[in-house]
């Protein structure tokens, strides 16, 4: 799968998902970190992925704005290790098929 990667969320995370074959883009490579949600989750649709981000509220409101190829909130824990745990546990469970088109938080 292909994955854009929010500004908040830890390099890390990215990391885990390259290491199980997924291809990682991060957001602040191709884009300003000032731009808007709505835009974020249209480069996102237009690059094929699935956005990652930290940034629950502002991106559940702009999910009803704009289409979207899937969101994942992935929630703050104690540990980037738990943060990553919950990011696998996610991707297993819900595979290709629960993620595209949908909202998950991890």
């Amino acid at each position: 799968m292909r994955f854009l990667l929010d500004h908040d969320v830890p390099d890390d995370a990215g990391f885990s998902l390259e290491a199980l074959g997924h291809v990682v883009i991060k957001l602040r490579e191709v884009l300003p970190v000032t731009t808007p949600d709505d835009e974020v989750l249209r480069q996102a649709g237009e690059r094929d992925c699935v956005l990652i981000t930290c940034n629950r509220d502002d991106l559940l409101a702009a999910a009803g704005r704009v289409a979207h190829r899937g969101i994942i909130i992935l929630i703050r824990r104690r540990s980037r290790a738990l943060e990553r745990a919950a990011l696998v546990r996610l991707l297993d469970s819900a595979g290709e098929s629960g993620l595209s088109d949908n909202i998950n938080f991890a």
